[in-house]
């Protein structure tokens, strides 16, 4: 094939700026692969575009500035964590809410630059056959923070009120058990002597940016181990899901034990947004005088606020939507 040809069998198909670019390698002939790596990317270069070319600028440019606009608060979230160190306190955060609603992605913009050694990040698989024996919060707790620890939670025991009812993986009881208990746990466990802070963040994605992301999954080798059994099916239960937020945002958010909702469908201002309402929740020494952490209303909503729009859409429309 010519390069030419190639060029124009590029632009037949619209894709995203990754795809082009992984495409225009594999079409390079193998001979290639012999040639200085200079020579590869003067190859490439010469079978893109020039709408290719801007698209992948514009793309990098953005990509810089959102990373820039980050840096400063992931700077703040370093001296936030020396502040838990100096001080013996524990945070625990949760990250829980839709699928493919952008946690993994956050939690790792939030601990990007931190010392390894001071936070872990939980993501819990199936319980064993021993632990569905035993006290739904033990697995979790075992997991808790030491004096001067952070850890992030990728899915929390909150599952228990969202996940495993709709897909059937704990019964009728099990579930109205947990509600009725857990902020009491929270209360015994976890902001006993004011020494644990606990952060509870709920990601909120629309339904139609969810299913754009699932069938980024479904064609994108590096993310199709992401869909799992639940993946497949949010979509079709999503009003399931949704009733399962309404009853968990009315029994479990309490005033010492908040929810806050981070509307996630834009993936940079999730992130941002996060590590803002993290850093407001502790007050350390050495916070930047010069940075805004005031939250953005349009992406951070406390839950109580969000109970009362999906109420309102309830009423209005028979059903809440969020």
């Amino acid at each position: 094939m010519s390069p030419s040809t190639k060029k124009k069998s590029l632009k037949s198909e619209p894709k995203g700026t990754s795809a082009i670019i992984r495409q225009l390698v594999k079409n390079i002939d193998n001979e290639l692969k012999e040639h200085a790596p200079d020579e590869i990317n003067n190859k490439v270069i010469e079978l893109l575009s020039a709408r290719h070319k801007e698209e992948i600028v514009e793309s990098a440019l953005l990509n810089y500035c959102n990373a820039e606009e980050l840096k400063p608060f992931q700077a703040e979230l370093i001296k936030m964590h020396a502040h838990l160190e100096r001080t013996g306190k524990k945070m625990i955060i949760l990250f829980d809410g839709r699928d493919a609603s952008g946690k993994g992605g956050t939690i790792r913009a939030v601990t990007r630059y931190m010392n390894a050694k001071g936070y872990r990040v939980e993501a819990l698989g199936k319980p064993t056959d021993e632990q569905r024996t035993e006290l739904h919060m033990k697995r979790y707790i075992e997991r808790f923070p030491h004096a001067g620890e952070i850890v992030l939670f990728d899915r929390s025991w909150y599952n228990r009120a969202m996940v495993e009812p709709v897909m059937g993986f704990c019964s009728n009881e099990q579930y109205h058990r947990f509600l009725h208990k857990v902020t009491t746990y929270e209360e015994n466990f976890i902001l006993d002597a004011g020494k644990t802070i606990l952060i509870k963040l709920y990601f909120s994605v629309t339904k139609e940016e969810q299913a754009r992301r699932f069938e980024r999954r479904k064609n994108d080798p590096l993310r199709q181990w992401k869909l799992s059994e639940v993946d497949l099916q949010a979509q079709e239960l999503w009003n399931e899901f949704t009733v399962k937020k309404k009853i968990l945002l009315q029994k479990t958010n309490t005033p010492d034990s908040k929810w806050w909702i981070i509307r996630s469908d834009n993936k940079h201002l999730a992130r941002l947004e996060t590590m803002k309402l993290i850093l407001r929740s502790v007050k350390y020494v050495g916070r930047s005088r010069t940075l805004d952490f005031t939250a953005n209303p349009e992406i951070v909503i406390p839950g109580d606020k969000e109970l009362k729009i999906m109420l309102k859409q309830e009423k209005e429309y028979g059903v809440p939507l969020s």
